[in-house]
């Protein structure tokens, strides 16, 4: 044996070479790691981007399609409204068109009376000086601003 074999079997040289390569492979196993860091983070960098693309990409799609969505649901309740209110109007037709009715609604209406009834009209004096005064020909009966025409136009040619 000479000093080389000896030197290779010597408890020194034996801790020298086991550091060695338990130092190899610790570096090989911390290089592995960081290119698997390194490509995890790529690829997470690029799914990233991907998402972000899609989210762009279909954020105004998605903006029209609620707001639609919002405008069908405001027009179907104002084509229900819409029915509804047709549904009154027939009703009011049809009631219309019973003589009963009608005579009941003349009589409330334009205050007329069956022949050998006496009609009175009740005015609160003070509700009529306001009314006059305030609110005009609207507010008044519709046969009080005949007379107050017939009147004006009596005056003027005198």
């Amino acid at each position: 044996m000479g000093v080389k074999d000896r030197d290779r079997f010597s408890t020194a040289t034996r801790l020298k070479l086991l550091g060695e390569q338990t130092a190899a492979r610790v570096y090989r196993s911390q290089t592995k790691r960081q290119a698997r860091r390194s490509r995890l983070t790529g690829r997470a960098a690029l799914l990233a981007l991907v998402l972000c693309s899609l989210i762009v990409a279909l954020a105004y799609p998605i903006r029209q399609y609620v707001s639609q969505r919002a405008e069908i649901a405001d027009l179907e309740r104002q084509q229900e409204q819409a029915r509804a209110r047709v549904e009154q109007l027939r009703d009011l037709k049809a009631r219309w068109q019973d003589d009963a009715y009608a005579k009941q609604q003349i009589r409330e209406r334009l205050h007329y009376v069956m022949p050998g009834e006496t009609g009175y009209v009740v005015i609160d004096p003070d509700a009529a000086k306001q009314s006059r005064t305030n609110l005009g020909a609207a507010a008044r009966p519709w046969y009080a601003n005949v007379w107050d025409g017939v009147d004006k136009s009596d005056r003027s040619d005198r």
